[in-house]
């Protein structure tokens, strides 16, 4: 379940599926990276399917997922209507961060992620965030279909040309079988007083974040 906390003074999206690591999503109030004791992470992200593992490097070109194996380190990524997915491993004790817009999506970052971290499925819990929801969504048949191509079971994933990223997204996750799996009720278009949204914003540069520290900050 979703809900409304305070972190460092700001207002942030969690989830109680994650209570053994730092995890949440920034609001339209935003966060300021240099209060966390850490070093700070960010991908240049590109709407690619590359995921990496975090190490000594400051700069991550052409990625779009990063995995977290050490606690010493914060990661974000940015967002503003594409799909946040965070991922835990309870018993490797390793998360990551993806970012699944329709192109990440039809290539299936989330289950690369899970495969370049190496997990068993049914270890992972997964957290899907803000995102744009299927009432606001529109895309061409071509992309639809691309999705859709993606899950086995299509049920409830579109209505016409409206799709649902948040929900395809867990689709392919169940079908490999990830069994928990939270998915975000806030859509970013109609919730915008909370989220940025590039489509109901006519494409604004600004950002709202998912921000993951592989430990549990008091």
């Amino acid at each position: 379940m979703f809900y409304f906390d305070d972190f460092y003074g700001k207002k942030v999206l969690k989830s109680d599926f994650l209570n053994e690591i730092t995890a949440f999503f920034t609001t339209r109030e935003g966060i300021d990276f240099e209060k966390l004791p850490f070093r700070t992470v960010t991908p240049n992200q590109t709407h690619s399917d590359n995921v990496e593992f975090v190490d000594t490097r400051n700069e991550y070109p052409n990625t779009d997922g990063l995995i977290v194996t050490n606690p010493e380190t914060a990661v974000y990524l940015r967002f503003a209507d594409c799909t946040p997915l965070i991922f835990f491993d309870t018993k490797k004790k390793i998360s990551a961060v993806s970012h699944a817009g329709w192109r990440g999506t039809a290539a299936k970052i989330g289950i690369q992620t899970i495969e370049k971290m190496e997990s068993n499925p049914k270890d992972i819990v997964a957290v899907i965030g803000p995102a744009i929801s299927m009432c606001c969504y529109e895309v061409s048949v071509d992309v639809r279909d691309k999705l859709l191509s993606t899950v086995k079971n299509k049920e409830d994933l579109y209505i016409n040309r409206n799709v649902d990223l948040k929900k395809i997204n867990a689709r392919q996750l169940e079908e490999i079988g990830v069994e928990k799996i939270d998915i975000c009720p806030y859509c970013t278009s109609c919730d915008n007083d909370l989220f940025y949204s590039y489509r109901k914003e006519k494409g604004t540069e600004k950002r709202h974040y998912a921000v993951l520290v592989n430990t549990l900050l008091n």
